[in-house]
């Protein structure tokens, strides 16, 4: 495999991560992107003329239905399950703590 990405880079691209790699991670780092850059060149090998570019990884776009506010229950009934109430509201623990 052709070496395009030397342990220079990968020092490069560490600092600016603020990645800390040691020697034998560093190498591992540059086997991997260098796989990666040879599986890359690859791809561009492939012939993609008259092919349109996909937008959406699937042709089939989302069916949406109209969003239409349906009450369910009422605000009574929903208050007559809750283990906890206060006049028309549900009373939850308190999730946020004041510091």
């Amino acid at each position: 495999m052709n070496e395009k990405i030397d342990l220079q880079t990968v020092e490069r691209i560490a600092e600016l991560s603020k990645l800390e790699f040691n020697e034998e991670e560093k190498k591992s780092v540059q086997n991997n992107l260098n796989r990666i850059l040879a599986f890359v060149e690859k791809l561009n090998e492939v012939n993609t003329t008259g092919i349109e570019p996909l937008i959406y990884m699937v042709e089939e776009k989302g069916n949406l239905r109209e969003d239409e506010a349906k009450q369910t229950i009422t605000q009574q009934e929903a208050l007559k399950n809750a283990p906890k109430k206060d006049s028309d509201y549900i009373k939850v623990p308190r999730m946020i703590k004041k510091q």
